[in-house]
């Protein structure tokens, strides 16, 4: 378990730093590349489990299409991350992603009439202050954003984050309805062994064909996938030093698929632990490699504002919500 705990959160920490690097704030479809790519490595990863972990080939498409709406969530909510970060700090944008944990008990409160403990409350009730005193005292970057990117952007830019958050937390609420319980779950011919390994294919298969949409779009567009939008190069290069112009993209998709594989593994040996560790660590992974990598420096009231969050994190986590 813990090796692949490891993993998980590891890779997912180093991909928000390349999501940072790769989507760049001059390069109009930077964000649409990144999903490109991110959609391509699950892809591939996508059929690796088709055939190899036992899924149900002759009920798979009928499921596809019961998932469809789960996976629209998820992704929406990644590519809009992934726009959100060409203007926004990654150390601001990352805890507030991650505080979805806190919106799927209050979905389940209202529409499936769940109660929860005292200290989940709590937790719940961390995380949302967490969120509004970090946006609230975010003045300088307000600031900064809006010289530099004009109120409009600016505003749009910090919506990102706070949109990945909801949309996130409605992926996951659905995903109650599909994986949480053998049977209930709406997907067919799935037993217990494969009925996690089936909705994982179904949303990378969805990204896969997402990327594949991108593409055509970007082809009307002429754009071209592995050059920087903007710039001119007058010599013609080979195919390599083409790809390492979008390095961090590759990266990220890398490090996210490798994230996406073992998290899996990861929940199923061991749920309590695990969730700790991946709804804070990766967070804390982010926001150090954050303040190192990419230089980012926020005041220490954020900071402190940035930790409760993580601790709301930890505290729902434990509490298993």
């Amino acid at each position: 378990m813990w090796s692949f705990l490891i993993v998980s959160t590891l890779s997912w920490g180093i991909a928000e730093i390349f999501y940072k690097k790769g989507n760049l704030q001059n390069e109009k479809y930077s964000h649409l590349k990144t999903t490109f790519f991110v959609g391509l490595f699950m892809g591939i990863y996508a059929f690796i489990i088709l055939f190899t972990q036992g899924v149900d080939l002759q009920s798979f498409p009928i499921n596809f299409l019961y998932y469809l709406p789960v996976s629209a969530c998820y992704i929406l909510s990644m590519v809009l991350s992934y726009f959100g970060v060409r203007f926004i700090e990654e150390s601001i944008a990352d805890p507030i992603e991650n505080s979805s944990i806190a919106i799927v008990p209050i979905l389940c409160a209202i529409f499936l009439k769940q109660t929860f403990s005292l200290p989940a409350i709590i937790g719940i009730v961390i995380v949302t202050l967490g969120v509004i005193l970090l946006g609230v005292f975010d003045k300088k970057g307000k600031t900064e954003r809006r010289y530099k990117y004009g109120k409009k952007l600016a505003i749009i830019a910090m919506a990102m984050p706070f949109c990945y958050m909801l949309l996130d937390s409605v992926g996951t609420f659905l995903d109650i309805f599909y994986v949480e319980d053998i049977n209930k779950t709406i997907l067919v011919g799935v037993n217990e062994y494969n009925l996690v390994n089936t909705a994982n294919c179904c949303y990378e298969l969805t990204f896969f064909l997402v990327a594949i949409g991108i593409f055509i779009f970007l082809k009307i567009k002429k754009v071209k996938l592995f050059d920087i939008e903007g710039s001119e190069v007058s010599i013609k290069r080979k195919w390599y030093e083409k790809a390492f112009d979008q390095k961090w993209k590759l990266l990220a998709a890398l490090f996210e698929t490798i994230g996406q594989a073992t998290y899996l593994y990861a929940l199923s040996s061991g749920q309590g632990i695990a969730a700790v560790i991946l709804g804070a660590g990766t967070v804390i992974i982010s926001l150090l490699l954050s303040r190192i990598l990419l230089k980012e420096k926020l005041s220490i009231i954020q900071y402190i504002f940035i930790f409760i969050i993580v601790g709301g994190i930890i505290t729902l986590c434990v509490c298993g919500v």
